[in-house]
């Protein structure tokens, strides 16, 4: 029986600072991995990784503006060195941006485009370069990219952040099938995270209520739990558990595919 045990793997999980991402990289360490934190964030950052020290994991943090180029080849090169190995990498850095299309704020959305979209394509490029034969680490691995359970549905106030999750499930599927095609040995896959009450979520359910969507932040939570079949909204470790799942070789045979996390919401 295969399992979700990561034991001498190295893992980079991008956006680590906090929230998802932060909670990503505790549960790929608690599987057994060496974790590399990257963000733009240093000083949360670097309190993360004390935290993963403190429970006994190998941790690292490094600085990266996943918009730069440069920097997704220096922080990849940085946790080779410090970590012995490069086998995950975990897109989940992202921002979003709440308006109305008849508002649109094209500085803003562009930014978020580069965040959300074009940093997940370099982490993409960089995982391939790395774990690729001939590559720094070279011996294959798993790139699991965050896209959102926006990318599946309708919800007002959102519709650039939607469509740069969208972005994430077309990236995911052609990554996954130039991996496939030129032997690169990389699994490719992504998740669509539910609503989920971390400082983004909660960001969420304030501003499309401050739009006039929702009577309050409280109604517009509950009004995507009472989409949501199973009656609640996401928690951290629901999405952590489907990245450990993808990392694993309990996913070794799925490759270019997204897992709804959302309890139904987007079916």
């Amino acid at each position: 029986m295969t399992s979700y045990d990561l034991t001498g793997r190295t893992a980079l999980v991008t956006g680590g600072a906090q929230g998802l991402g932060a909670g990503m990289a505790e549960a790929i360490a608690a599987a057994g991995a060496a974790v590399a934190v990257a963000d733009i964030d240093a000083d949360t950052g670097r309190q993360t990784v004390d935290a993963l020290r403190s429970k006994g994991a190998k941790a690292e943090f490094v600085l990266l503006d996943v918009r730069d180029d440069a920097a997704w080849e220096a922080a990849v090169s940085s946790t080779i060195d410090a970590l012995g190995g490069l086998d995950i990498v975990v897109n989940n850095a992202g921002i979003e941006v709440t308006d109305l299309l008849i508002d649109l704020d094209p500085s803003a959305a562009s930014n978020m485009l580069e965040i959300n979209v074009l940093g997940t394509a370099l982490g993409i490029k960089h995982a391939f370069r790395a774990m690729r034969p001939g590559g720094a680490a070279g011996s294959g691995g798993a790139v699991i990219n965050i896209a959102s359970v926006a990318a599946t549905i309708a919800f007002p106030g959102i519709a650039l952040y939607s469509a740069s999750k969208s972005g994430i499930d077309r990236l995911t599927r052609v990554a996954a099938a130039e991996s496939g095609k030129l032997g690169y040995g990389v699994r490719v896959n992504c998740i669509y995270p539910g609503l989920t009450p971390t400082a983004m979520g909660n960001k969420l359910a304030v501003e499309t209520a401050a739009l006039g969507l929702f009577e309050s932040p409280e109604a517009a939570a509950g009004a995507v739990a009472g989409l949501t079949p199973l009656g609640r909204l996401g928690q951290v470790d629901d999405m952590a558990d489907a990245v450990v799942f993808l990392a694993s070789d309990a996913s070794k045979f799925i490759t270019g595919a997204g897992l709804p996390v959302d309890g139904g919401m987007g079916m």
